[in-house]
């Protein structure tokens, strides 16, 4: 896979401060966005929710408004990690197309989820869902291993390579388990085309300190990721310890995106698009993109799920599907725009 040079120095300031001037109203935006979503999340469904029922234990809409508050929560933590780990993710690898996806870490959680339902198994999400999380961990480990082999290192395009080696891998063995297990098959696609319904707030919770040390590892790397984007050598040049930088990098992905992939399964194109949409805003600085695809990606992922509870009434469409059907025509309108390759 072909790595895009990064911009050159001229091009990078006039970005960077054209995008700083914007980051005010653009963070504005965000804040009403993540309390405009999440109020409708609440409050919009089948049946319109009583926001006093939200706060009156004795409402008869009491359990449901629970219920839609667990949800929200978790489309928030599962947009916000998978935002933030499609940037990160993008700024490790010079990759526009980097995303949980192409690194093998779906494939692998998927294939250690089949393994938990098959091998052992489990029935319980708040069991499972620990495997997922070690699959998808082992997935990404494996392959910066396989990168790492030669004389240059885990390079951009080696990594890359090896992600997809490990995709088609993982995929192939899952299939070959879910064609001889029914039972598996079963358990496993709901979890499979990606949702955050029916997830109570005591899954999050066991995953949640992975995802705020992944956040927190994430938002650090921002003067690593801004010097990687000039190339290893130049990066060097800076004073930086590259393999340290990529390593505390990909740390923050495998909690980022194995936790995220385990509560709510594959969900695709939020962290694909989001950074490309906020770099196109406030520029290529990290110190801007970061934080902003973590906002922007928690309000993507919940205004979809939110969106897909009235697409086929009294029915649902998962958020897995949904982000795919909002994702891929403003993706392609990315493209169409020249703004893919703007790293």
């Amino acid at each position: 896979m072909k790595t895009l040079p990064a911009p050159s120095g001229d091009r990078v300031d006039r970005r960077s401060t054209a995008g700083g001037s914007r980051t005010p109203t653009t963070t504005a935006i965000l804040v009403a966005a993540v309390v405009g979503v999440s109020v409708a999340s609440v409050l919009l469904g089948a049946r319109w929710m009583d926001p006093s029922a939200v706060f009156d234990s004795s409402h008869p809409m009491h359990g449901v408004a629970g219920a839609r508050v667990d949800r929200t929560l978790l489309g928030l933590a599962v947009g916000a990690a998978l935002g933030l780990v499609g940037a990160l993710m993008q700024g490790l690898t010079r990759n526009p197309l980097a995303d949980p996806s192409i690194l093998g870490i779906n494939a692998g959680a998927s294939f250690a989820m089949v393994l938990a339902i098959s091998a052992f198994g489990i029935s319980d999400l708040q069991s499972y869902v620990w495997f997922a999380f070690v699959g998808a961990a082992a997935a990404m480990v494996l392959v910066h291993a396989v990168a790492a082999v030669g004389r240059d290192g885990a390079t951009p395009v080696k990594v890359a390579i090896a992600g997809a080696a490990l995709t088609a891998a993982a995929t192939s063995w899952t299939s070959g388990v879910l064609l001889t297990d029914r039972k598996t098959i079963e358990s496993f696609r709901l979890w499979q085309v990606g949702t955050i319904a029916g997830r109570g707030t005591d899954v999050l919770a066991s995953v949640l300190p992975f995802l705020v040390v992944g956040l927190v590892l994430g938002l650090a790397c921002t003067r690593s990721l801004n010097a990687l984007a000039l190339g290893d050598d130049l990066a060097r040049g800076l004073g930086r310890k590259v393999g340290v930088d990529r390593l505390l990098v990909g740390l923050a992905i495998v909690l980022l995106a194995g936790g995220a992939t385990a509560l709510a399964g594959p969900i695709a194109f939020i962290g694909l698009i989001v950074p490309h949409a906020v770099r196109a805003v406030v520029g290529p600085d990290y110190r801007r993109v970061l934080p902003l695809s973590l906002g922007y990606g928690a309000v993507l992922l919940l205004a979809a799920d939110v969106v897909g509870r009235f697409v086929l009434p009294p029915s649902e469409i998962q958020v897995g599907i949904m982000t795919a059907i909002v994702g891929v025509p403003f993706f392609l309108g990315l493209v169409r725009r020249g703004r893919i390759g703007a790293l």
